[in-house]
């Protein structure tokens, strides 16, 4: 089932879920608990951290088998623009899960395949109903890119990502002109930009392409080989999963 941002909850409330075990289940919890701790361990260094999702449900990602077609419609590109992968990200600047792979994964990804022309890195924007500054930040990040280009939307991308506590408000909104000054850009046109909703419709676009692709929560990555169309069919992964896991899809269709 294709979940609507609207209908998911914060990485918080995910937890309060884990709180409601029944008292008379607990020594036996502690028990059978006991008997998967080092499976646990040895299996928890490839699974990724919790998504915003479904409330009630406790999924911490998914990698399923099969392809997803999904397109790069116009939205920012980083990398060379003919490499022969393309990753797709949709993603909210507010995700704690989406800073982490902003942090642990996105700088293997640039050093070994994006700046070496392999793969080309597609941001997309699925910002989450419940985290209140995600959707003007994004369309913050589309007005910088009309003072210039991609590049220049990257640099705000990651200035968000670096700033931000990642918690729903964790960048005050008034914080944006400032890093749009910070890059050199006119901030009355960027101000004016953003009051007005210029980006608006377009990220709602993001939102429900990245439904339609069936995204359920973010981080969410389709990988796949380039195509001339813009549209790939690619892997999906649903979660902050660790860099040896985007390596090994990577490397598969490099070959």
């Amino acid at each position: 089932m294709v979940v609507h941002p609207s209908h998911m909850v914060s990485s918080s409330d995910m937890n309060t879920n884990n709180d409601t075990g029944n008292k008379y289940l607990l020594p036996i919890a502690v028990i059978v608990g006991g008997l998967f701790i080092a499976g646990a361990v040895m299996w928890s260094g490839s699974r990724p951290a919790p998504t915003g999702q479904q409330a009630g449900s406790q999924q911490v990602g998914t990698q399923p088998s099969g392809l997803r077609k999904v397109s790069i419609d116009d939205d920012p590109v980083l990398g060379d623009k003919n490499a022969p992968v393309t990753i797709v990200e949709f993603s909210d600047y507010e995700c704690p899960f989406c800073q982490r792979s902003f942090n642990d994964v996105l700088p293997g990804l640039k050093k070994n395949y994006i700046d070496t022309g392999k793969v080309k890195l597609v941001f997309r924007d699925f910002p989450l109903s419940f985290h209140a500054n995600a959707h003007k930040e994004a369309e913050a990040a589309e007005c910088a890119r009309s003072q210039g280009d991609d590049s220049t939307y990257y640099m705000f991308h990651d200035k968000i990502f670096t700033q931000t506590t990642s918690n729903g408000t964790g960048l005050a909104l008034t914080q944006l002109p400032v890093i749009a000054k910070s890059l050199g850009l006119n901030v009355s046109q960027f101000q004016q930009c953003l009051d007005s909703g210029t980006f608006k419709a377009e990220v709602d676009k993001d939102i429900s392409d990245g439904s339609a692709a069936g995204v359920a929560g973010t981080p969410a990555w389709f990988i796949g080989k380039s195509s001339k169309d813009g549209v790939i069919e690619g892997q999906y992964i649903n979660g902050a999963y660790p860099y040896a896991n985007f390596q090994s899809a990577i490397d598969e269709l490099l070959k």
